[in-house]
């Protein structure tokens, strides 16, 4: 089945619970998900920045987005999307 294969999110959320343990194990009970890998690029006085890599087959976006809602986060920036039949990587340049 075709759809959204791969989502890469800029996220932010509270530094206050949930954990990201927890932020994972939910968004992986999202249809279409099949692994989340959650990645912290910052830490603030109050909030976490975050880079969420979700892959799977026709995932839902809407719940995905519902998910981050009900634990305080939010979009920063969608960095990826793929879709599709198949993945499709982005081109290596060749070393200049």
């Amino acid at each position: 089945m075709s759809g959204l294969r791969r989502l890469v999110l800029d996220v932010l959320k509270p530094l206050k619970d949930p954990s990201i343990v927890d932020v994972a194990l939910e968004l992986a009970k999202v249809p279409g998900v099949q692994g989340v890998n959650i990645t912290v690029n910052e830490v603030d006085v109050e909030t976490l920045s975050l880079t969420v890599v979700i892959e799977g087959d026709n995932i839902e976006f809407d719940g995905i987005r519902r998910v981050l809602e009900e634990v305080g986060a939010a979009i920063h920036s969608i960095d990826q999307v793929v879709a599709g039949e198949k993945f499709v990587e982005i081109p290596r340049r060749p070393q200049e």
